[in-house]
């Protein structure tokens, strides 16, 4: 008969009470980024993130680029306050945008377009309101891709790039707050 080995299962135990206490140590080091400050003390970064005052985005009245603005100011205003009201403010956000489009792939027969890129490239200035200094100066940028069904269906095409444009949009506000984010939490 076959009898278990009592070392075999002391041996398995160790290594998981082992496993398990270097689990324990290094919880101590998990800091929640976007926690409440009520809850985890060492959170708060919301407070901090709502303070942040994100200016108009000046873009040509009237063009794509002007909805595109309005769209990228509301996901940043909604990413940093989280739906509630915001902080009095400390700090405010310029944005200037420019935004690309690129033929990926073109239709041989008839010369159109059927695969097309658009890009929205953002340069952002957060300036500390007390001392009128820039803390945070950078960039950032989307590309997303779009088809374009062809000629008999041109509305799925305009359709296919505000998809694309709101898309580019979302990345753009979620690229700059993850860097506000940062610069609050590190300090750069």
């Amino acid at each position: 008969m076959w009898s278990p080995d009592p070392r075999f299962g002391l041996s398995r135990l160790t290594r998981l009470a082992a496993v398990v206490a270097l689990g324990a140590m290094t919880a101590g080091c998990f800091q929640p980024l976007y926690g409440d400050a009520r809850v985890v003390p060492t959170a708060g970064l919301g407070d901090k993130l709502s303070a942040v005052d994100i200016a108009e985005i000046k873009v040509p009245n009237g063009s794509r680029l002007s909805r595109i603005g309005v769209e990228v100011r509301n996901n940043l205003i909604f990413d940093t306050t989280g739906g509630r009201g915001q902080a009095p403010p400390a700090y405010r956000l310029d944005i200037h945008l420019s935004s690309t489009q690129l033929q990926v792939i073109v239709d041989i027969d008839s010369g159109r377009p059927d695969v097309q890129n658009y890009g929205i490239d953002a340069t952002y200035t957060m300036v500390d309101l007390a001392t009128g200094k820039p803390v945070v100066k950078s960039q950032t940028f989307a590309r997303v891709s779009y088809n374009i069904p062809g000629q008999q269906q041109r509305f799925a095409g305009d359709r296919g790039l505000r998809d694309a444009e709101n898309r580019a949009a979302k990345v753009i506000a979620e690229n700059i707050r993850n860097r506000l984010a940062s610069y609050f939490v590190a300090g750069t």
